[in-house]
């Protein structure tokens, strides 16, 4: 059994044993309000079991797992209203694009698929803000237990000036740190339990810092886990089990991080893909 790849010239197929285990579609067809940007839908577990929702009604802007964020100085890579201090959540002319500029590689051997994008992060008025590399690579564990997607992402500042990157709670918002590397589960996982080396959880780990973090239901577990060279390290985590599933590590949740013009900023972070179930043993022995 061995992984493979597909590009169909909007997205590119990922395969194991000949089954569609990934598609990462970087060539989407979403409206501007949608702040269109390459995501990863379907994703499912070995076994076939779907782990990711796409535009859901309450949230179209939601798509499956994406690099996403809100508040990015004044503009809105995250789709639909911006949070702003005093005014709440309103509509603006500032939702952008991540523009894909091309791939490097995209290449499978044997247990591994690899990526390597080329993209331009452009304004609603047409001005570039960051020009990014971004590396994907999914890999089946030893034992083919389960399943890891590895994201890199080195985001450089070609603006000319300085970029903070925020979220809503930098802007006012108690609690509503999201923004980074994004994953919306579909109704089938909603409610199930969070899990860290703490202990087992629900709604109210929003927020706190924790090197990983798994989402565990009957169906499938997810564990995320924050790289300790990103900034912030341990993350705070935006997490939801109800009224539907989210975890995003939110390395802007509380503090705006600023970018000056030409530098980088490289954050990494891995998500296993189980079937089933998983207590928190189960869960540090796949993330070893």
């Amino acid at each position: 059994m061995v992984m493979s790849v597909r590009d169909d010239g909007a997205s590119v197929l990922g395969g194991w044993d000949g089954a569609e285990l990934f598609r990462y579609v970087y060539r989407p067809d979403d409206p501007p309000l949608e702040s269109p940007r390459p995501y990863l839908y379907p994703v499912r577990t070995l076994a076939g079991e779907l782990v990711t929702e796409n535009r859901p009604e309450d949230h179209l802007w939601h798509k499956g797992i994406s690099w996403s964020l809100a508040n990015v100085g004044a503009e809105n890579f995250w789709g639909g209203p911006t949070y702003r201090r005093d005014d709440g959540y309103i509509q603006l002319d500032n939702n952008g694009t991540m523009r894909h500029d091309g791939f490097d590689v995209v290449e499978a051997d044997g247990h591994l698929a690899s990526l390597a994008e080329r993209l331009t992060w452009v304004t609603a008025a047409g001005e570039a803000l960051f020009a990014e590399v971004r590396l994907i690579t999914a890999a089946v564990l030893a034992g083919e237990a389960a399943w890891s997607l590895r994201f890199q992402t080195t985001m450089r500042n070609v603006s000319g000036q300085a970029v903070a990157i925020g979220s809503p709670t930098t802007e006012g918002r108690e609690n509503a740190g999201y923004g980074g590397l994004f994953w919306r589960g579909p109704a089938a996982l909603a409610g199930g339990r969070v899990l860290t080396a703490e202990g087992a959880g629900g709604d109210e780990v929003m927020g706190r810092r924790e090197p990983w973090l798994a989402f565990a239901t009957p169906v499938a577990t997810l564990i995320f886990g924050d790289s300790p060279g990103n900034t912030g390290f341990p993350c705070q985590w935006f997490v939801r089990t109800s009224p539907y599933a989210c975890v995003s590590p939110a390395p802007f949740f509380s503090a705006e991080v600023p970018v000056a013009a030409g530098e980088e900023l490289t954050l990494r972070y891995q998500i296993i893909v189980a079937d089933g179930e998983l207590d928190i043993e189960g869960c540090e022995m796949l993330g070893d």
